[in-house]
């Protein structure tokens, strides 16, 4: 797996397209062989206990929670990992320009970065985060679900209550993965 040092790899898309579950994969070969690993979590992520982070399949991976990029940093000085991990990075507090940074400090110093996080928000806008760091990744995987309505590809995680907080943790009770066609006809 040394062709990935130093490289930032991406998993995006709407909820329930196998984000975080490509990014458990990704940590656990890179475990396997032999590397060292950690992984993140943002404070925001409350829906599973904090030193874990789980798949809607109900795996998990043992997590850090943080509260921005900050702390990440400072908790890498002292363990030396090969391997950064961080899940719901759209939810990651701290400054784009910092977050951006940092993680190019990682690639610059060896260290392979796994990203998983929400391209768009419930309304169809990206995430900024995402956004600026979708063009520096060395591998860019867009996740697709299956649409609620119609089974196709899903293009958004629509959100089922009337909530209009751009941030609500949530799951299955208040979001569905909609393909474009499905969204534009759910919001007329």
């Amino acid at each position: 797996m040394h062709q990935y040092k130093g490289k930032l790899i991406i998993h995006t898309g709407s909820m329930f397209s196998g984000k975080t579950s490509s990014l458990e994969k990704d940590v656990k070969r890179f475990n396997i062989a032999g590397y060292k690993t950690v992984a993140f979590k943002p404070s925001v992520d409350t829906r599973y206990p904090k030193s874990e982070i789980r798949t809607h399949d109900n795996t998990t991976l043992n997590a850090v929670m943080v509260n921005n990029i900050i702390e990440i940093c400072e908790y890498c000085k002292g363990y030396n990992p090969d391997v950064i991990a961080i899940d719901e990075v759209q939810f990651l507090g701290g400054n784009i320009q910092d977050i951006v940074g940092a993680i190019n400090k990682f690639l610059e110093k060896g260290i392979t970065v796994v990203l998983a996080g929400l391209d768009m928000d419930f309304t169809g806008q990206a995430f900024e985060i995402v956004k600026e760091l979708m063009p520096i990744a060395d591998y860019l995987y867009k996740h697709h679900a299956v649409c609620a309505k119609c089974g196709t590809d899903a293009w958004i995680s629509h959100r089922k209550t009337k909530a209009q907080e751009r941030i609500v943790i949530g799951a299955t009770d208040e979001y569905e993965p909609l393909c474009r066609k499905c969204f534009l006809e759910e919001i007329k």
